[in-house]
């Protein structure tokens, strides 16, 4: 898992997880493989989340100003 981590960007994390929830959504698989494929969805979610707030402890920290955030909303 860890060298999994270092080599899945977000995006493909992010594709392969869609297409994990897709093929379970469709209901055509036996039960061992439906847990499979739900175990291998938990990893990729957990790594995406773990992504995301990386991406956005560093977006805080970019934004920080004078020991404060100065958050803004994008319109």
């Amino acid at each position: 898992m860890e060298e999994e981590k270092k080599e899945l960007s977000f995006e493909e994390a992010m594709a392969e997880l869609e297409g994990l929830v897709q093929r379970l959504d469709e209901g055509d698989l036996g039960l061992e493989e439906s847990l499979e494929i739900y175990e291998r969805a938990v990893v990729l979610r957990d790594l995406c989340r773990e992504r995301l707030e990386a991406y956005d402890r560093r977006v805080r920290k970019l934004m920080e100003k004078d020991g404060e955030i100065d958050l803004e909303d994008f319109d």
